[in-house]
């Protein structure tokens, strides 16, 4: 059984009225409950999401869903259907509420539905059934967002009524991102053009528009408080922070050469880091120049300051979130540059300016920091565990827990290594 909900007490019965959605409704029935089984056919992974601090993760399965924790990795909860599996399974941090949408086979959960479970109780506080595929539902303590193809729905968690919806461009991937600190309510999902992404500062009622690549966008995250953004396109090979506030790049890195599919794109809790796993087999780090300032920004009660949530003495509007260490990322193609300090004995001081114009962009980019090579090719999410640890979770099967060296960099060490699927 999962902990205990924060949102005890929230639905005071089971009738629940009509979504206010013309494309969904709200109902307390649920005809077919999830009940245990014992038979060992052949378990497929369907799909597997994070909960909101990355210390657990769920796991949609062709017969139903499973929990795991990750330190260190073990099942904690499962339940399976007689017939059919959920394709989406979405946790709301440690506690008995989940969402969940059945996978195409599942005549009882159809993929065009999401389900609210409250596994405490064993039964569905709620439903809504769209006119088309769902393809992600986020959570947050407050709100549902609810991802279709070319609309985003997001609803109250306390009464279930309609608050807002979001046109995008088709959104097959069904990206979306939520801020989780209870001071901001900061949405994330493709805008209306290609390489697009929009920012919705519900709390300010502010919408940004990014341009964040020219290619389509094919993953990205924000921090727990929504101040900084992450992007990643098709292409694969550069990824990009942004300030959310006003649309600012803030820093480039560079996942390789050759184009990849990003799966997954994860901050460090400490906001040090950035991780990001491909299809080539290989998950990147990369150290961040961009700096908040510890818990001040997570505990500022007026958001409304922007970007003053990070270093107060700036002179520009870039430089409260960037990190007044040059060097932070050692394996930046430049580095070596500050280093050597003289080419045939002459001084070197501005030549890193100048040639930054001269050559590439290619050359410019920040190359990542620490790296691990997984002996087998499949698709991969990622979060951190503590400081210097990874977590790695395969399609395949394959949990991996290794830590890299917070001054060196380079290589990563394995910690674990866990079949959590067989």
């Amino acid at each position: 059984m999962l902990s205990g909900s924060p949102t005890q007490g929230m639905f005071s019965n089971s009738r629940i009225g009509n979504s206010e959605s013309p494309n969904s409704g709200a109902s307390s029935s649920f005809t077919q409950p999830i009940i245990d089984m014992s038979e060992n056919d052949e378990t497929e992974l369907l799909s597997i999401t994070w909960n909101q601090d990355y210390h657990c993760f769920a796991a949609g399965t062709n017969h139903g869903f499973r929990i795991y924790n990750c330190k260190p990795c073990r099942e904690t909860f499962r339940r399976d259907l007689k017939v059919g599996g959920f394709k989406i399974v979405e946790m709301l941090f440690h506690c008995n509420i989940l969402a969940l949408v059945g996978a195409v086979a599942n005549s009882h959960y159809p993929p065009n539905k999401v389900l609210i479970w409250d596994d405490y109780q064993s039964r569905s506080i709620c439903e809504f059934t769209f006119r088309s595929e769902v393809r992600g539902v986020k959570l947050r303590h407050d709100r549902i967002a609810v991802v279709l193809e070319h609309k985003i729905y997001v609803y109250s968690f306390t009464d279930l009524k309609l608050l807002h919806q979001i046109e995008t461009l088709a959104n097959p991937r069904g990206l979306c991102c939520l801020s989780h600190h209870s001071n901001t309510f900061v949405l994330v999902c493709p805008g209306l053009n290609k390489g697009q992404v929009r920012v919705e500062h519900f709390g300010l009622n502010v919408t940004k528009l990014i341009s964040a690549h020219d290619s389509q966008i094919a993953c990205f995250t924000l921090t727990l408080d929504g101040l900084l953004l992450a992007t990643a396109s098709i292409t694969g090979t550069l990824i990009r922070i942004f300030n959310t506030m006003d649309g600012t790049q803030l820093q480039e890195v560079r996942r390789g050469a050759d184009r990849a599919e990003i799966n997954s794109i994860a901050f460090s809790p400490n906001v040090q880091w950035l991780a990001a796993s491909s299809d080539k087999g290989t998950v990147h780090v990369f150290s961040l120049r961009v700096r908040v300032s510890g818990e001040d920004s997570l505990t500022q009660p007026n958001v409304a300051q922007g970007p003053a949530l990070f270093h107060q003495n700036s002179s520009t509007s870039l430089d409260p979130l960037i990190s007044t260490n040059t060097g932070a990322n050692p394996n930046s193609t430049f580095s070596f540059m500050r280093d050597m300090g003289s080419w045939d004995g002459k001084s070197a001081h501005g030549s890193e300016t100048f040639l930054l114009r001269l050559l590439p962009k290619y050359f410019s980019s920040e190359w990542s920091f620490a790296q691990f090579r997984l002996p087998q090719s499949t698709r991969l999410i990622v979060a951190f565990g503590s400081e210097n640890d990874v977590i790695i979770v395969g399609m395949n099967g394959s949990f991996y827990r290794c830590s890299f060296d917070i001054v060196h960099g380079g290589d990563m060490m394995q910690k674990e290594y866990v079949r959590f699927i067989t």
